[in-house]
């Protein structure tokens, strides 16, 4: 099986799509609504990478990539944001809390697997 990848988005359609792509791509891919969630699915099983919306109810991505950080088992995972920011100051935030890239929507399918298979080497 390849490599397992978290996607965090609670757009259901963005998950789908983000979901189909990175698994024709030989992915395992397991989808989250929200921060929370994700946040409960690191602290049982471990993901070789994790791809976060930002803007999300009970927990945005800067707070759950902060959160992941602290994590012993997550101080090194790739955590690339999905998101329709774009913004320097959002980009900057993101980094600051240890993003690993950004990605702006909407997203392009050879691109997201592209920066997949960068982040996972």
């Amino acid at each position: 099986m390849g490599k397992h990848v978290l996607i965090v988005d609670d757009s259901a359609s963005i998950r789908q799509m983000v979901e189909h792509t990175l698994k024709t791509g030989g992915y395992q891919v397991t989808a989250a609504a929200d921060g929370q969630q994700a946040l409960d699915l690191c602290k049982t099983t471990r993901y070789d990478f994790v791809l976060t919306d930002q803007n999300m109810p009970k927990m945005d991505g800067l707070t759950l990539i902060k959160s992941l950080r602290s994590m012993a088992s997550y101080g090194r995972t790739p955590i690339v944001v999905l998101t329709t920011e774009a913004s320097d100051d959002m980009k900057a935030k993101g980094r600051s809390a240890g993003a690993t890239g950004w990605m702006v929507k909407p997203f392009n399918p050879a691109n997201l697997l592209e920066i997949t298979a960068k982040v996972l080497r």
